[in-house]
């Protein structure tokens, strides 16, 4: 059997590409530093590494350029849907910048959260810190004139590096959007690559669950996050993977999490439930009504 490559789907990569240069057009600052980052030499060969190790050493979904483009794309997504909201990002907040410098934050940490993976899987986001410093002090200057401003900016990128995992918690708005973005790469095609080279775990088996993961503004709340699954073995992705992180910070009352089985799922009769959504520390049913939208049952009075 053919051997399948680290990278992942180009055109995924193209499309994420686009959504993250349309968050950028208005952003002059995040915009000049994405350009800094994709076109350096060390950038691309630590994506390339890091995806190596996660992929060919250990088997795991990519970890590399594509993954990275993909997560970003996200947080930028979520990022624009707290606008006028009381979610408000700590950049702006504490007032070390604006909205342009809230997005260059992100999506710098976003780009550069899983370097560490190329030195080994084990603290790979202390690594990450380590090997993100010299790059942003490379980077920064051609951006912050103003050397307390870059220092403040550069923290809050590598904070978010460091709790991109959940644990130890994220402590600003920047660091927890990393966070909960990382996890919405969670769709089939990323976990295609593990699964036929071999490595058959619910890790694998369940995001190839994964149809879609949606991004929209919530019904009750800024964000919400629309899991599409073409069996419940999605469910898996959502509740383990996804939902602790967007209980580990401050946004976990920002964001609405919903996972439902595709139409194409319930013609063919592959599924036992028709949806979740997330309250607080649980997962409540959804049920699927005559025109196939879904509603949350109703909560148990205690």
């Amino acid at each position: 059997m053919k051997k399948p490559s680290v990278n992942q789907d180009p055109d995924l990569e193209a499309h994420s590409t686009g959504i993250i240069k349309r968050h950028l057009v208005r952003r002059p600052r995040a915009k000049k530093m994405w350009n800094l980052l994709t076109d350096d030499a060390e950038m691309q060969a630590s994506w390339r590494m890091a995806n190596y190790v996660a992929s060919t050493k250990l088997g795991m979904n990519d970890h590399g350029r594509t993954h990275a483009k993909v997560a970003t794309a996200s947080a930028l997504a979520m990022l624009d849907l707290l606008d006028g909201s009381q979610f408000t990002p700590d950049i702006i907040a504490g007032k070390f910048g604006d909205r342009d410098d809230a997005a260059l934050v992100v999506m710098t940490a976003m780009l550069c959260h899983d370097l560490g993976n190329m030195v080994h899987r084990e603290d790979h986001a202390g690594l990450g810190v380590t090997l993100a410093i010299p790059i942003l002090d490379r980077l920064l200057p051609a951006i912050y004139d103003d050397p307390a401003q870059r220092m403040a900016i550069r923290s809050f990128i590598l904070s978010a590096i460091y709790t991109h995992h959940g644990v130890p918690r994220p402590l600003s708005i920047e660091a927890a959007l990393v966070c909960i973005a990382d996890s919405t790469d969670m769709t089939k095609g990323r976990g295609r690559v593990a699964f036929e080279s071999g490595s058959i775990t619910i890790h694998s088996v369940s995001a190839l669950a994964i149809e879609k993961v949606e991004i929209k503004k919530g019904v009750e709340k800024p964000i919400g996050l629309v899991i599409h699954m073409s069996s419940s073995a999605g469910i898996f992705q959502v509740q383990e993977i996804l939902a602790p992180k967007v209980r580990a910070g401050p946004l976990a009352d920002a964001v609405d999490v919903i996972a439902v089985t595709t139409e194409g799922a319930h013609a063919a009769g592959k599924t036992i439930v028709s949806g979740i959504r997330m309250q607080g520390a649980k997962f409540v049913p959804l049920h699927r009504g005559s025109s196939g939208s879904t509603r949350a049952s109703p909560g148990r009075k205690k």
